[in-house]
Parts: C-alpha cells; sequence; structure tokens
C-alpha cells in the first residue's frame, strides 16, 4: 500500500457497496486484459470521509482502443465520450462508468488541454487540481496515495497539486474549484498559498464559458461553508466579474442560517439571487445572460425580484394571499426568504422569527381557489366572444382577488352584474 506522510494509512475500502457489482466488473475486465484498473478522485474521497458517493471513476494503464476492445468483448457496452483525452464510457448494467487513461498533460490554454497517455500512476496524479482528488483505489479496496492527499483530507485541507499557479494556469476554472472544495470539505482558513493564488490569476477566469461558471458557482453555493467562503470571495474581490456585483455576503449568510433553523436544503438558486441582491434593484436578466442560466431559472430568479409588501409579515395576510394567487407558493416562499434574509434583526428576537416562519408557512394553509367566472358564463349571459369578454374577467378577477377572494354567491353575481353594464 502507498500511505501518506507519516505513515497515514487509510483504511481499506473493500466493503464499499459502490466499489462492487458493475465497478468491480469493469476492473476484472481491464485486469484480464493484462491492464491495471484504480478507482479515482471523488468516490474515494468521499468514502474515506463517510460522506455519499454519487459517480465512479476509473483510471487505467489500458489505452482507450484496449478499453472498448476489451468492454466490447466481455459483452459491456463502449462508448469513446472523450476520446482525445483519454475517456471511454463503459455501460455495465446499464450503468455508465467513465474509464479514462492514465495521462499528462502537454499543453494547456486554461480551459483545455492536449494529453499524451502514460502507464505512470504518479503522473496521472501530478496533473490532477488537488491532493484530496488525487486518491486511487484498486479492486482489493487498498488505497493509493502517491501525493499526500489523504493527510489533507485528515486535516480538512483543500491544496493544490505541486505550484498552485500552474495548476490555475492549465485550467482556470480551479479558481471556482478551489473555492468550492473549500466550501465542501474543508474546515479554517482556506489554504493561504492556495489562495494567493486564485486572488493573483482571477482575471483569467473571463475566458471560461459562462455555463462552466454557472455550474461550478451554483455548487459552491449549495455547499456546506458557502456563506463562509463567500466572505473570503466577497473580500478579495472575485464576486464583480463573475455576478456583476461586489456580493451580499451578509444575505447569503443569513438566508443559510434560516435554511438550516428549518431544517431546509440549501437552495444554491436562492442563495444566488440573495447574494446577487436580487429583488433589491439588481438586474436578474443581466445574471440570467452572465450565467447563461436555463428559462426556468430565469424566470424563477424574475418572480423572486418582484418587489412587494405582502411578503412582510406585517403587511395584511390578504395581500400575501393575493401574491400567492397570482404568482404562486413557489415565487411567494422564494420571496419571503428572501426578503428575510435581508431583514436586519436580532438573531435572538424570537417574536419577529415567529412572525416570519408564519408568513412563509401561509401556502401550506391556504391554498389559492379558482376564480369563479369563466368566459363561458359570461357568453351564457348574451356576450359575444372576443376581447370585451377578457376586460370583463380581468376586471372582475381584480374585484375578487383585492377583496379577499369572497365566496357569497349573491355578491358575486351582482358585482358581475355591474362590471359587465359597465363594460357594454
Amino acid at each position: 500500500m502507498t500511505s501518506a506522510p507519516g505513515d497515514l494509512r487509510p483504511r481499506s475500502l473493500a466493503d464499499e457497496a459502490w466499489l462492487q457489482g458493475p465497478v468491480r466488473r469493469v476492473l476484472a475486465v481491464l485486469a484480464e486484459g493484462g491492464y491495471e484498473g484504480r478507482v479515482v478522485g471523488g468516490a474515494v474521497r468521499n468514502a474515506l470521509l463517510g460522506a455519499p458517493v454519487k459517480d465512479v471513476d476509473i483510471a487505467t494503464t489500458a489505452l482507450p482502443a484496449d478499453v472498448v476492445r476489451l468492454a466490447e468483448a466481455a459483452g459491456l457496452g463502449a462508448v469513446p465520450t472523450g476520446i482525445a483525452h483519454g475517456t471511454v464510457t463503459v455501460i455495465v448494467d446499464r450503468q455508465p462508468i467513465e474509464v479514462t487513461t492514465l495521462r499528462r498533460d502537454v499543453e494547456t490554454d486554461g480551459r483545455h488541454a492536449r494529453v499524451s497517455f502514460t502507464t505512470d500512476w504518479r503522473e496521472d496524479a501530478e496533473r490532477r487540481d488537488f491532493t484530496l482528488n488525487a486518491l486511487y483505489c484498486d479492486a482489493r479496496g487498498t488505497v493509493h496515495d502517491p501525493l499526500g492527499g489523504y493527510g489533507d483530507l485528515l486535516a480538512r485541507t483543500v491544496r493544490f497539486i505541486g505550484d498552485a499557479r500552474a495548476r490555475i494556469r492549465e485550467d482556470y476554472l480551479r479558481i471556482l474549484r478551489f473555492f468550492r472544495f473549500n466550501a465542501e470539505y474543508a474546515s479554517g482558513e482556506p489554504d493561504g498559498d492556495g489562495l494567493a493564488a486564485a486572488i493573483e490569476m482571477a482575471p483569467g477566469m473571463a475566458q471560461l464559458s459562462a455555463e462552466r461558471v454557472r455550474a461550478e458557482l451554483l455548487r459552491l453555493l449549495g455547499a456546506p461553508r458557502a456563506s463562509e467562503i463567500a466572505r473570503v470571495m466577497a473580500d478579495a474581490g472575485l464576486f464583480e466579474p463573475l455576478i456583476g456585483t461586489a456580493g451580499d455576503t451578509r444575505s447569503l449568510a443569513r438566508l443559510a442560517s434560516i435554511e438550516a433553523a428549518l431544517d431546509r436544503e440549501p437552495d444554491a438558486l436562492l442563495r444566488l439571487a440573495a447574494l446577487a441582491g436580487i429583488g433589491t434593484g439588481a438586474g436578474h436578466g443581466a445574471l440570467a445572460e452572465r450565467l447563461r442560466l436555463s428559462n426556468a431559472e430565469a424566470e424563477r430568479l424574475h418572480q423572486a425580484a418582484l418587489p412587494s409588501q405582502a411578503l412582510d409579515p406585517s403587511a395584511d395576510e390578504k395581500l400575501a394571499r393575493a401574491f400567492i394567487y397570482r404568482f404562486g407558493a413557489a415565487a411567494y416562499r422564494d420571496g419571503v426568504l428572501l426578503a428575510w434574509a435581508r431583514r436586519e434583526a436580532r438573531a435572538d428576537d424570537t417574536s419577529e422569527w415567529m412572525r416570519w416562519r408564519d408568513r412563509l408557512a401561509l401556502p401550506e394553509r391556504w391554498t389559492a381557489p379558482t376564480l369563479p367566472v369563466r368566459g363561458a358564463d359570461l357568453v351564457s349571459r348574451g356576450l359575444a366572444e372576443g376581447p370585451a369578454v377578457g376586460r370583463i374577467l380581468r376586471a372582475f378577477e381584480d374585484w375578487w382577488v383585492s377583496h379577499d377572494f369572497p365566496r357569497d354567491e349573491l355578491l358575486l353575481a351582482r358585482t358581475l352584474s355591474d362590471i359587465v353594464k359597465a363594460n357594454r
């Protein structure tokens, strides 16, 4: 076994569920062909931390063509998904597993790399980003640690492999990954050398695609220590080129604390809205364009930006009901959470906390009713189909909402008649 400095020996991962079944099958196919394969990166890191393992990637000494040949001979699917970089996706029982040939980066431009293949595990490790991602696990469950990543993992430290500036120069997205991994896995302040390099080389992020920045930023904001690390980034002036503002880290931190107190899962997009000042005059459209947000994400930010007194617990609850009717319960909850996060209040003010929580929970005890009048009802009264029907329906709906959704049938009928007469 290769161990970390100081003979820190990682535990065996032989009994991990993810190492069984399809993964073990792929490793066995490679071994039968005379090649070595090891699980690498996130799966090994998370398993050692006791965190959930989502994706399993395999590194191998086999060339891509050999991986395809061996997989197909074993009756497995093989798709050359990233052949230029040595990656073949092997399909076992409908489960895709990426298998990548050991490689070294020959030339990089900050976004892409030209690679050559190798059979040297240490060379493969040295071209990766952080030491805690350069951990390998073989089919027996033995963890191999060529660069001391296990020691950093135990210390909860995110450290670049080798020279931090060189690693960043290979791919400027590693700046955001440095902060994201600190938010997900580290404790304490970020590694000093890594932080200095990230700040110094931050202008290089301008060459990254908006899609890559969006994905990494949202993952960062959904991490456990997002608010702490965001404060470090804001102090370094890193948010302005990314989201067009210096970053409202106080609102972000308060939103995170509200989510935790309410036992809500971290909401990365809502945290982005808080950080970017959505709803306080900041343009959601510009942010959506800058980060190439999906239409659904952009629409959610648009609705979160709707200013409304109804979101404040001091306002009449009928205004809140009207908001829910007009825009939906999801938009209402987003709006309340953002307004709550921006409200300066003492943390021990229990009465205010209860008021905000009660206002947030309104959709749980009240469901928006259906408008009690339809266009067909107006046509049955002798109105010709056309624009007039729409105008009357809108006028009636405005009255009905402003009067807090009355149900009295006589009142509804009389009001509708008055509106019809006024619009003839």
